[in-house]
């Protein structure tokens, strides 16, 4: 098993490759964001140990670029900062563990042996379509260089008609997967976040993206 170790404290990193090699893994360490990303382009590895606050791009961004590239390799954040949203922040943008500073150093093991038994997933790949990239991994849709804020319905609406692009589906039919069976909302609903929707693509030069199809339904073409 190959891990790369991402942490900017010198005697912290020993002390991880130290400990972790004698577990039988080999070993790399980054000093950096930019290094890891580096080491990232360039290494397929198993696991890795990230901590979030890196000089120059952080771990959060070594995180959603490593995901973006739909690499499988399993993340294990170690981190100072102990906040309930700090670990949902990490966690959804494709984190599989957090562990946080100061740890045990064998229950830091016993979760790298636990994520190198799960089975390895690949990450869903990223969609693509008319300048707009959304990222199922991330949660996160750009438009060119620009990240913008959807809702999660708006998201899933979204994701939808990416997924089943240039098909045309009907109000009922985008209801039934935005919302379960003992929903009381009705499908109106769905024209209300397609409208929000349609505004904020409007923003970045979108706004044509969805079409509707009159009588039928809604399409990205």
């Amino acid at each position: 098993m190959r891990v790369l170790i991402v942490e900017d404290s010198q005697p912290l990193a020993d002390a991880l490759a130290r400990g972790i090699g004698a577990e039988g893994y080999a070993c790399d360490h980054a000093a950096s964001g930019e290094r890891a990303l580096t080491f990232l382009e360039d290494v397929a590895y198993d696991l890795v140990v990230l901590d979030l606050m890196l000089p120059g791009i952080d771990g959060l961004g070594v995180l959603r670029a490593l995901r973006r590239r739909s690499e499988a390799a399993r993340v294990l954040v170690l981190s100072a900062r102990d906040q309930i949203g700090d670990r949902v922040t990490a966690l959804d943008a494709g984190a599989d563990d957090y562990l946080v500073k100061p740890f045990a150093f064998d229950e830091l093991l016993a979760r790298l042996r636990a994520l190198k038994r799960r089975p390895l997933e690949r990450a869903e790949p990223v969609l693509r379509h008319a300048g707009i990239e959304l990222d199922p991994n991330t949660r996160s849709v750009r438009c060119g260089e620009t990240q913008f804020d959807l809702t999660p319905k708006e998201f899933a609406l979204l994701e939808l008609l990416l997924r089943e692009r240039s098909r045309v589906l009907s109000r009922t039919q985008i209801f039934e997967r935005l919302y379960d069976g003992a929903s009381e909302t009705s499908d109106k609903a769905v024209e209300v976040i397609l409208s929000t929707l349609r505004a904020k693509l409007a923003r970045c030069g979108a706004g044509g993206l969805i079409e509707t199809r009159r009588g039928f339904g809604y399409v990205i073409a």
